[in-house]
Parts: structure tokens; sequence; C-alpha cells
């Protein structure tokens, strides 16, 4: 629930001048999106709406244990693919269209292991308690 939660406010955040700089360059998609949350990662409008529905995904998953954990695993790994991908394309190709810049890169990949951990080893499975022998009706 947490996590979904952090990534609604962050969609949100990305909307907002001031705590976005270089709003007024905010592009629909692509690497020409200059607008950086906490002046520090690249967003696009596109971006900040991959956050949105993150967070509502991560909200409404959170309702069961196996929900969570689908979440934080699939999350992380789809994390994890998106910091390689960040890697091999160039902060100018056109095939950045997500954008993602440095920080975001290194980010993803944080929350990729993060994400990953949490879903593996939050709610360990409960044990199963065995049942003592009953005694002998008479």
């Amino acid at each position: 629930m947490v996590v979904g939660i952090v990534f609604l406010l962050v969609g949100i955040l990305g909307f907002i001048p001031g705590v976005t700089t270089g709003y007024d360059s905010l592009k629909f998609a692509g690497h020409h999106s200059e607008a950086l949350l906490l002046g520090l990662f690249q967003v696009s409008i596109l971006h900040n709406i991959v956050h949105l529905l993150f967070g509502i995904a991560g909200i409404a998953l959170a309702r069961s244990i196996s929900g969570s954990k689908s979440y934080l695993v699939a999350g992380g790994i789809i994390y994890l693919i998106l910091w390689i991908y960040g890697l091999v394309v160039g902060g100018e190709s056109a095939a950045n269209f997500v954008p993602l810049n440095n920080a975001d890169n290194w980010l993803h990949l944080v929350l990729g292991v993060g994400m990953i951990a949490l879903g593996v080893l939050s709610a360990p499975k409960r044990d199963r308690v065995q049942e003592l022998p009953r005694p002998a009706s008479r």
C-alpha cells in the first residue's frame, strides 16, 4: 500500500510547477521534455501518468498479501528492465520516449531491487500448524 501511495504522490507532484522545475518545457513524451521532478528526475506527461497508474495498481493490489507480493515483484522486474533500457538507450535518442536521465536510471535500479526484495521477503508464508493426534474415542 505504501509503495502504491508513494507512486501516486510522485505522479501528482510531476504535474506541480515548482516541485517540477522547467515545468513550461513539460512535453507529452520523449527526451525533449526538460521538466525535472525535484530538479533531478526527468519527467514528461506520459512519465507522470505511468507513475499515477502504477500507484493506483499498487493501492488496488494491496488488498491481499498475494496481490501485494505480485505487485512488488512484477513492478520490481519492470523497473529493472527500465534501468537496463535507460542504460542502453542514449538520453538524446528518439527511443528515449519516457524520458529517462541518469538520475532516473539509477533510481530505477534501486526501485527494482527494493521492490523485489520487499515482495520476496515480506509477509512470510504462515507455518502450517501440525495437528496433534486426537485421542481415540471410546
